[in-house]
């Protein structure tokens, strides 16, 4: 079975303005880093719009409510300080929704062994009854309730690499002893959550803080010695990854030292852990990663090797 992609044009109708980091050109710097001959084997595939129901999944009907409520017909309207609507943000973050879900769906079927879904706006930061730090809708926390509700599964992990911490994937699925909820990321940095002792309601959730300056070596030591026992011990019988770039050295946002070789050595731990536990079960979801040179880059160390583990 081959590696699926997930994507739609639509993610470009989600307007920024002018400066902010998470822009339009993302997606093209992703569509760059697959396009070449070694990529041709993805099975690409459009992310479908998820309809209202499955948004529901994770956040209040007044919240939906609240985001069409406020998308403009020209311009931008601000949620907060960071994130902002333009008039084809709803349809973008649907896509986002339905793009993870149906990979999820691809994966849990046999359709394909593993996924990227490169997506945008991300969703990691948005909590139940808040949309906040660019994301309007929990893409991975509503793939996982997904799993759970729809495919009766019983154990789904969700690791988080993302520079900041996902604060809204832990809002969502803090009582929930389903879902393991594993998250590594820069302390102290925004949204200010994420501290080792932020353990769950039932000891469902890790949170590994690691200092500025962090490289590839240490990062490495800390999955070694609390991520990988910690998921391996859950037994997921599905994984899910948000996967955020922007712990990359080069990246504007934070001060994490790593490079596209430890994206690399993410993935593959991921995709063996993934074929011991659920035979190769994985779906991945991109979150940040604002240079786009270093974007496109771990991109494609990402993707290959998931396309690596489908074989």
């Amino acid at each position: 079975m081959a590696t699926a992609l997930y994507s739609h044009a639509d993610s470009l109708r989600h307007l920024t303005p002018e400066g902010h980091p998470e822009r339009v050109e993302r997606m093209a710097a992703v569509a760059r880093a697959l396009a070449p001959a070694r990529f041709d084997a993805l099975a690409r595939r459009e992310s479908p719009m998820a309809d209202e129901a499955e948004v529901l999944r994770a956040h209040p009907a007044g919240r939906l409510a609240a985001i069409r409520a406020n998308i403009p017909l020209t311009g931008f309207n601000t949620l907060d300080g960071d994130t902002f609507l333009s008039p084809g943000s709803l349809e973008a973050a649907l896509r986002a929704v339905g793009g993870v879900g149906a990979a999820v769906d691809d994966v849990l079927t046999g359709k394909a062994t593993n996924a990227f879904v490169a997506c945008r706006p991300p969703g990691h930061h948005a909590e139940r009854q808040r949309a906040m730090g660019f994301c309007l809708f929990g893409n991975v926390a509503i793939a996982a309730k997904r799993a759970l509700d729809l495919h009766g599964l019983h154990r789904v992990a969700i690791v988080d690499f993302d520079v900041h911490h996902g604060n809204g994937t832990q809002d969502i699925l803090w009582d929930d002893p389903r879902v393991l909820f594993i998250s590594s990321h820069q302390w102290p940095l925004y949204p200010g959550t994420g501290r080792a002792t932020e353990t769950g309601a039932h000891g469902n959730v890790l949170n590994v803080p690691l200092r500025p300056g962090t490289d590839g070596a240490a990062m490495r030591a800390a999955y070694d010695t609390q991520v990988w026992p910690e998921l391996e011990e859950f037994e997921p019988e599905l994984i899910l990854v948000s996967a955020g770039f922007d712990a990359h050295e080069a990246d504007p946002l934070a001060n994490l030292d790593w490079d596209e070789s430890d994206f690399a050595w993410l993935t593959r731990r991921l995709c063996e852990i993934a074929q011991d536990q659920c035979g190769g079960r994985l779906v991945s979801a991109l979150e940040g990663g604002y240079d786009l040179d270093a974007l496109g880059a771990s991109v494609a160390a990402h993707v290959a090797e998931l396309m690596e583990h489908s074989r």
